[in-house]
């Protein structure tokens, strides 16, 4: 067999492998992103506009949590978070508005003091996305009736749902649940 007919029949076999490798790659890289994001990773393809803009923007997120310095709070202080819950929940029967905002507060004061920087709520969501995508939806749904409630927009049922959603991501983050 001659050189030539050697290399034109190794050439394309190499970019055949070469393709194939990379694509095999791109789908392992796209599966861990979905397992580590759950459905944050739907949420982002459609908000970026499609999955390579997404998967951009969900590196970038990993790569910015990796900079953080996360830590695990001593038990004492998780009994003392627990115990600022009990009494904000507490409140909620006679200040529902007032709770639910004491527990926005709340979660806020425990996720400064695990490490996360607490600015905009676009951004907490963006930090916790990388190690409690589960519970955003949680915080989103919370976030939202207490917005609404500084209006005066939110029904005592409302307000009672957002408790819920709050402790959710409270309790993730208390216990360190979903801390990957």
């Amino acid at each position: 067999m001659s050189t030539g007919t050697l290399i034109a029949i190794i050439v394309p076999v190499a970019i055949v492998l070469i393709a194939l490798a990379v694509g095999l790659g791109m789908m392992a890289r796209r599966r861990r992103l979905q397992d580590r994001f759950g459905p944050e990773y739907d949420r982002a393809v459609e908000q970026e506009g499609g999955r390579l803009a997404a998967e951009r923007e969900l590196r970038a997120r990993e790569e910015h949590h990796a900079e953080l310095d996360i830590k695990e709070l001593p038990e004492d202080r998780r009994r003392a978070y627990a115990q600022d819950w009990s009494e904000v929940q507490e409140h909620f029967v006679d200040r529902p508005e007032g709770s639910v905002t004491q527990a926005d507060d709340l979660v806020s004061r425990l996720m400064k003091e695990r490490g996360y920087p607490t600015a905009a709520f676009d951004e907490n969501v963006r930090d916790l996305s990388v190690s409690h995508a589960d519970t955003l939806q949680h915080y989103r749904a919370a976030h939202s009736v207490k917005v609404r409630s500084t209006d005066g927009q939110a029904t005592t049922e409302e307000l009672r749902g957002a408790m819920v959603h709050y402790r959710a991501l409270f309790d993730e983050l208390l216990s360190d649940r979903g801390g990957r």
